[in-house]
């Protein structure tokens, strides 16, 4: 039920725990075809991150630490999956508290999210700037145009567009102040540092059609904590929405690991 507290919803019945946090503007329910494809297998817990969905009216402000020990907090010790902004929860998670997040999935989410002198392999700072005046003019026209790009180029592009689409407000609009919030977080955060000393295992799953955060980028982050790599041939960058068993068969291996 909606609240003024943080939202975590409990899907399915296997043994294995494993938290799932959304991207930017949406929320826990855009997971339903992976929350579908890994009932049987584990216990998902969807976070509606602050301001977003069912947690719209949190009092969290929408940053690393404090969500990340308000979902500690109420989750079992999990894998945790990030979902492009939502791998920046994760991330910080697993390198801050390994005992409670302890495997990692980035799905389309790296440690760092704009391109840098050393980071080519990114967003450039223009593209958010534009995001960022685009919110303060007409925030539903933003998030419209954000959604076309997360889909440009999957093999399933219309069909994923419309589902994303139907899930944007079905949980009622996020907060303006959140999606702002959470753009900033993507233009300016680099847990590269983090990567080197992450203890627990991980991968990182790429669409090669993604026109938002490419491939290349989460293959140097695998490659820099000693993670696994998959890529995705036909998926753009909401690879669980038409490539749901695709992402399964790829945490397969960490979820095995799991204690």
């Amino acid at each position: 039920m909606a609240g003024t507290g943080l939202f975590i919803d409990v899907r399915g019945r296997g043994a294995q725990p494993l938290v799932l946090i959304h991207g930017w503007a949406m929320h826990g329910g855009v997971f339903a075809p992976l929350v579908e494809a890994l009932a049987e297998r584990c216990t998902l817990y969807l976070v509606d991150l602050p301001g977003h969905g069912h947690s719209r009216r949190c009092a969290l402000p929408l940053e690393p630490a404090a969500v990340v020990a308000a979902i500690a907090a109420a989750t079992p010790p999990a894998t945790w999956l990030g979902w492009s902004l939502g791998g920046l929860f994760a991330l910080h998670a697993a390198a801050t508290r390994p005992a409670q997040a302890r495997a990692l999935a980035m799905v389309c989410a790296t440690p760092r999210f704009v391109v840098g002198s050393d980071w080519p392999h990114a967003m450039a700072p223009d593209t958010f700037a534009a995001f960022a005046t685009g919110l303060e003019h007409d925030w539903r026209a933003t998030v419209e145009r954000f959604l076309a790009l997360e889909v440009l180029g999957d093999a399933r592009a219309q069909t994923d567009l419309r589902r994303l689409r139907a899930d944007l407000f079905a949980r009622g609009e996020p907060d303006p102040a959140a999606l702002a919030a959470g753009l900033a977080l993507l233009a300016d955060s680099d847990l590269r540092v983090r990567l080197a000393k992450l203890a627990v295992p991980s991968v990182w799953i790429a669409g090669r059609r993604d026109r938002l955060v490419p491939a290349a980028a989460l293959r140097a982050a695998a490659a820099a904590c000693g993670g696994a790599f998959v890529e995705l041939e036909h998926a753009a960058h909401a690879p669980f929405l038409g490539h749901a068993a695709a992402v399964a068969a790829a945490l397969a291996p960490l979820l095995d690991d799991s204690p």
